[in-house]
């Protein structure tokens, strides 16, 4: 490959996100950590393939909070559910790498009440816009546990590409960690940014909230019509 036209990406900041479902505010333990150690109660299973938790109660709960909020990379971002007015997730921005214009979306952490949501799939779209649209990155990075076929299966449907597997890459909670690469690149974002904000128009809902398309079936339709 040639030189590239392309200058290095910027750092994120600690800058809330809008969208009209959800909105992604800096992680405060202060702020959101009631909301979150409520929505954590009885869902140990969600914690499965993460580095960290369950915890064995609410001070240990808000110490982590307090750890990661400081954190630069990761970059922590609470998911707000607006109709609900409360914290119900976590994400963040990692593998920061400005000078190759990489980044990763990682960290995800989703109680039960976001998961399989409108709200969740918004918080990621609003993620990778502002690392393709305003961070200005050339890659978006989607890693995860092999085994853990839910992270997959979301990675695909929200567009990511399968690069790979990592064997033995990571020892977690004492368990092996094969990990599974995925990524979009900037040049197929903009299908993937097209697709995202035809699934979360509120056309694409019928009254009792169902979906009238995929994400997946959406990206398809309009990636035909652009050939």
């Amino acid at each position: 490959m040639g030189d590239l036209d392309w200058r290095p990406s910027r750092r994120p900041e600690r800058t809330p996100l809008d969208g009209d479902s959800v909105r992604l505010e800096p992680l405060s333990a202060e702020r959101h950590g009631e909301d979150l150690f409520a929505a954590s109660s009885g869902a140990d299973e969600t914690w499965l393939y993460l580095p960290y938790g369950p915890f064995a109660g609410k001070s240990e709960f808000m110490r982590w909070l307090e750890e990661r909020a400081v954190l630069k990379d990761p970059l922590a971002y609470t998911i707000i559910d607006r109709a609900a007015g409360a914290a119900r997730g976590i994400a963040t921005l990692m593998s920061i790498e400005p000078e190759h214009g990489s980044i990763e979306i990682g960290h995800i952490w989703l109680s039960p009440q976001l998961q399989r949501t409108r709200q969740a799939t918004e918080a990621i779209f609003l993620m990778a816009r502002y690392a393709f649209d305003e961070l200005g990155n050339r890659r978006l990075e989607w890693k995860c546990n092999a085994d853990n076929a839910a992270s997959r299966r979301a990675a695909e449907r929200y567009g990511f590409v399968f690069e790979g597997i990592f064997r033995q890459h990571r020892v977690i909670k004492g368990r092996n960690r094969d990990t599974a690469w995925y990524s979009i690149t900037d040049g197929e974002w903009p299908i993937r940014r097209a697709a995202f904000e035809a699934w979360l128009s509120a056309n694409n809902f019928d009254s009792s909230g169902r979906q009238r398309r995929s994400l997946a079936n959406l990206r398809e339709g309009i990636q035909a019509s652009a050939v």
